[in-house]
């Protein structure tokens, strides 16, 4: 998903004082409603077949989310209908209470939702500070100058605040291309943390990582604030159940069970389909 300016408020234009429009105390109620996202009853079919059937669940504000589930299941599927790259075919999505089912991909970054894929996407060619700038950028305004950014720009100092961030800053000058994998899924994380997002959707940030690697992954994950709220796509049970408070498992496109970590890592049926005997 392209980089688009966050959203900003706008205030009515009508120039008269009538007040606000009719539902404005039920949309205001939605947004103070503690909910980062919602879906009731999301489906995604390609032709006859469901990948995603008929999932509901909730992501409180703030909250660490974990879905969790085999190849196949549906997850990824789950995030591209969640982020617009295939709308769902049934059920509503509201982000933040405000429905964004119908809405295209980039009217969904500039409400504050970000997302990470399998596969780093990534310039290459760049340096690690240029990734992160060039990411800053893409959510901020003026963002269509070609004027160089200077020292004190606020975009250069949000550069080095995510280069500190997700702890490159020692090889902040080195080309993508020669980073380890880990490095680059550190700092795909961190372009999808420019511009303040209000939820990211985290898809196998784990996948590839040595064991090093992986504890500086799961650093990150809990250094990130505590307002911020996040959902996780990940095979690792161990990391994911270390960074979350929430999880739901899929089987074959549905929710096959939700709980905490603790719920879930005793649950027969799911260690039976997923763990294999209890360990």
């Amino acid at each position: 998903m392209a980089s688009i300016t966050p959203l900003r408020s706008r205030a009515s234009r009508s120039g008269t004082d009538a007040g606000p429009p009719a539902g404005a105390g039920a949309a205001r109620l939605q947004l103070l409603s503690g909910d980062a996202l919602r879906l009731d009853g999301v489906t995604r079919a390609f032709g006859a077949l469901r990948a995603v059937d008929d999932v509901s669940l909730t992501v409180t504000a703030g909250q660490k989310y974990a879905i969790l589930g085999s190849n196949g299941a549906g997850k990824t599927t789950l995030f591209n209908a969640i982020t617009g790259d295939f709308p769902p075919t049934a059920g509503r999505i509201h982000f933040f209470g405000e429905d964004i089912t119908d809405l295209p991909p980039h009217e969904r970054i500039r409400k504050g939702l970000r997302r990470t894929y399998q596969s780093s996407l990534l310039f290459r060619d760049l340096t690690v500070r240029d990734n992160l700038f060039l990411a800053v950028r893409g959510v901020a305004s003026g963002r269509g100058s070609f004027l160089r950014a200077r020292a004190s720009h606020a975009s250069t100092r949000a550069t080095h605040d995510l280069l500190d961030r997700t702890r490159l800053t020692h090889i902040a000058d080195e080309r993508v291309a020669n980073l380890a994998h880990g490095q680059q899924r550190q700092l795909e994380i961190g372009m999808a943390l420019a511009g303040a997002p209000r939820l990211i959707l985290f898809d196998e940030p784990a996948a590839g990582l040595s064991p090093g690697e992986r504890r500086e992954l799961v650093a990150l994950l809990k250094s990130l604030p505590a307002h911020m709220s996040f959902v996780l796509i990940e095979h690792d049970l161990d990391i994911a159940l270390r960074v979350v408070d929430r999880v739901t498992v899929m089987h074959n496109g549905r929710e096959l069970r939700t709980g905490t970590p603790d719920d879930i890592e005793n649950d027969a049926q799911v260690q039976s389909i997923y763990m294999g005997s209890k360990h």
